[in-house]
């Protein structure tokens, strides 16, 4: 599986500050290409062709490879159309993490996490779309603030038990997604490549 980071508009340096605080190694993973990073420095993060075109001319992806999205902002209206589009080709999107990507309605027929910055956008933004699971933070901090320093933001993970209610767990942003990445990417995976991770 390859985990696909799809930013917004805003600084690079921020991306490069979230992936530190989710991923101790995350240039080993950019090199060895478990985890590409859309260059969204170079064109819009609204465009899905673009996204789309960044993940065809990638010689290590193939049909047999499944993906992971984790978007944010602007980036997550790219990104959706990107994950349709992979799917189209025949490809495989394992799930769909969706922060603060707040009026963008969310679809597809993947798994759907989202990631809001305060329980306002998280009520609101919830109104589009079906999700599996949600994280809003609490107290609430600036939209920008849940990008750069996911291991710091603290709030509430979302879930359905067995009988189907909804219950809240204590949590980060950083143990949120690094759950549904080990879920999706296999037991231990997580923990080689960062072991400060909190179970």
């Amino acid at each position: 599986m390859t985990i696909v980071i799809c930013p917004g508009m805003h600084d690079s340096k921020l991306t490069e500050q979230f992936l530190e605080g989710l991923f101790v190694h995350w240039q080993s993973l950019s090199q060895s290409g478990e985890l590409l990073i859309c260059p969204t420095q170079d064109y819009s993060p609204y465009s899905a062709i673009d996204i789309l075109n960044f993940l065809c001319i990638k010689k290590q992806l193939t049909k047999n490879v499944p993906l992971l999205f984790i978007a944010f902002s602007a980036g997550v209206v790219g990104a959706v159309g990107a994950a349709w589009g992979w799917q189209l080709r025949g490809g495989q999107v394992k799930a769909f993490v969706a922060i603060d990507g707040w009026g963008m309605p969310v679809e597809g027929n993947f798994p759907i996490y989202k990631v809001s910055h305060d329980y306002f956008t998280h009520w609101s933004w919830g109104l589009l779309g079906t999700v599996d699971e949600s994280f809003y933070a609490h107290p609430s901090v600036e939209h920008l603030e849940i990008w750069r320093s996911p291991q710091t933001t603290k709030g509430w993970w979302l879930h359905q038990n067995s009988a189907q209610l909804e219950t809240a767990s204590p949590a980060t942003v950083k143990e949120f997604i690094s759950q549904i990445v080990e879920k999706y990417q296999g037991v231990g995976w997580v923990e080689e490549r960062n072991p400060t991770v909190v179970k």
